[in-house]
């Protein structure tokens, strides 16, 4: 009579889930984003400037920072300056698709960059590529960054005009000159109508302009829309 042997199957063990954080100066942008990545990766914690940025990615050491470009502080940039983890890779997810901030964020270290309207999705998937060395960025703005370090066009210089405003009074500087209402400008920024409003008001007196189709004329001729 012989015994039949038994193999015990080993454990199937689930991929491990990259760590990132969030970090963006809306808290309900903050929350749409961890709801829409949470069952793909571990959302290890948020920051909502730079120096709160900077305390939660050097405690946390995560695999991914998902960094908004504008923030209060000094910008994405400065937080990725300021942390001081070559490990740490950095995807920035910013409203703005201008060249100067694309190519300024890769400049200072980022390893992708994509924009606010990219799907939940995708999202989770560029994560996981640029945790795992790949660069990557929505498909318009790759042509930013290949023709820049090609060559092929001269990075702008520091406008000190464009310099007199905050982060995200550029924002809603180029949301307005490509013809966004203030309803749709809020909208997308995670902002009331009546911040916007005080936001272009602020613009329209920083830049000496009067109204709004100056305003416009002011962004296209630098090339900011």
């Amino acid at each position: 009579m012989t015994e039949e042997s038994t193999t015990a199957e080993a454990p199937t063990r689930e991929p491990r889930r990259h760590r990132v954080v969030i970090v963006d100066d809306h808290t309900m942008f903050r929350a749409g984003v961890r709801h829409e990545i949470a069952g793909a990766v571990e959302v290890v914690g948020e920051g909502e400037d730079v120096a709160s940025a900077v305390e939660v990615i050097r405690r946390t050491m995560p695999d991914v920072v998902l960094l908004d470009v504008h923030l209060p502080g000094g910008g994405g940039s400065e937080v990725m300056k300021q942390a001081g983890r070559p490990e740490v890779r950095y995807l920035a997810l910013s409203v703005s698709d201008a060249a100067e901030d694309v190519i300024g964020t890769i400049r200072a270290g980022a390893r992708g960059y994509v924009t606010k309207s990219i799907s939940g999705v995708d999202l989770v998937d560029a994560i996981g590529r640029v945790a795992e060395g790949d660069a990557v960025f929505s498909p318009r703005l790759a042509g930013f960054v290949l023709d820049a370090f090609s060559g092929s066009i001269e990075v702008a210089s520091v406008d000190e005009d464009l310099d007199r405003l905050s982060g995200r009074e550029q924002e809603v500087l180029r949301l307005i000159a490509r013809g966004y209402s203030y309803r749709e400008v809020a909208r997308e920024l995670f902002i009331s109508v009546k911040t916007v409003e005080t936001h272009v008001s602020s613009v329209l007196r920083k830049l000496q302009l009067s109204n709004r189709h100056q305003l416009t004329r002011w962004a296209t001729d630098r090339k900011l829309v």
